[in-house]
């Protein structure tokens, strides 16, 4: 970049491109945003309107019946403290597993650290399968538990790559040195020293772990035969694929009236499911982007 006087002159070239990436920028926000503007404007629209299409981004025939019948709907609140359990406490064990695995990987003197992140990789790309998973899982007892929901994607193996990453490339060897000649072992210098430097990549892990399993329903739909396991995910698929109205209350309604109110509630669903992620983000915006690139790329 060529630079002219204390603050410098933007050659055309990078103008040039600042504006492709401003115009792409602005047309990836309107492709996300605009799904995301109609489904909150339907769910709070008249179900005649939104399915004869006349709803786009704004509300018509305002109304809020589609979610009194979700916050009356039992089955959708047991859902939902179902996922939230499952979401804070599959994220503790996945953050707590990931750490203790990306710590020992990034010391340089284990040995045999280069044969074990081989083995690792290798389940990145190649895995048993979803029926030989589906009968070790039958086979620990972990089957109709919520076992089956915590423990078989406990660890991912990109998440402990870039958590690997970040300690390799984010904590000077000097404190690991002067740590040991304070008389720190590996689990002193992990509790005091690496995890208070390392709030950025805690913070993705915590995010990305956290929406992966608010939004998994695959493991819960093979694993889980009680309903009252079932996660918020599994509530919501049976509304939006399997047309389960009835848990509504429309049983004395005709096919009319309960397809105008299954294209209301989805929607409403889809909402009520959205904001506890929502909510969550900010909390670890700060550390985002730093923990990403620096846990991503290496030197």
């Amino acid at each position: 970049m060529k630079m002219k006087g204390k603050y410098g002159e933007i050659v055309r070239s990078d103008r040039t491109f600042d504006v492709i990436a401003a115009v792409l920028g602005c047309i990836i926000i309107v492709i996300v945003m605009v799904p995301l503007i109609f489904v909150a404007a339907a769910s709070f629209s008249d179900p005649d309107l939104v399915i004869r299409g006349e709803v786009l981004l704004w509300p018509k025939g305002l109304t809020t019946k589609a979610y009194t019948m979700v916050f009356e709907n039992k089955d959708i609140w047991r859902g939902f403290r179902n996922t939230m359990f499952y979401t804070a406490f599959g994220t503790i064990i996945s953050v707590t597993l990931t750490v203790l695995a990306a710590y020992p990987l990034s010391r340089k003197n284990l040995r045999g650290r280069n044969f074990i992140m081989m083995a690792v990789l290798f389940t990145m790309y190649f895995s048993g399968g979803m029926v030989p998973t589906y009968l070790l899982v039958k086979d620990l007892g972990m089957y109709n538990t919520i076992w089956a929901i915590l423990i078989p994607n406990a660890l991912s193996t990109y998440n402990l790559i870039v958590a690997k990453t970040f300690f390799e490339n984010s904590i000077p060897e000097e404190l690991y040195e002067s740590a040991r000649l304070d008389g720190c072992g590996n689990i002193s210098m992990l509790l005091r020293i690496v995890l208070p430097l390392s709030k950025a990549i805690l913070a993705v892990l915590v995010l990305y772990y956290a929406v992966a399993i608010w939004n998994s329903y695959f493991d819960a739909l093979i694993y889980l035969k009680d309903s009252s396991l079932h996660p918020l995910q599994i509530v919501l698929r049976n509304i939006l694929l399997l047309g389960q109205t009835e848990q509504m209350g429309t049983n004395d309604v005709g096919m009319a009236e309960k397809i105008k109110m299954a294209e209301a509630i989805k929607y409403s669903v889809i909402v009520v499911s959205s904001i506890p992620m929502l909510l969550l983000y900010p909390f670890v915006q700060k550390y985002f982007v730093k923990g990403v690139m620096i846990g991503a790329v290496k030197g």
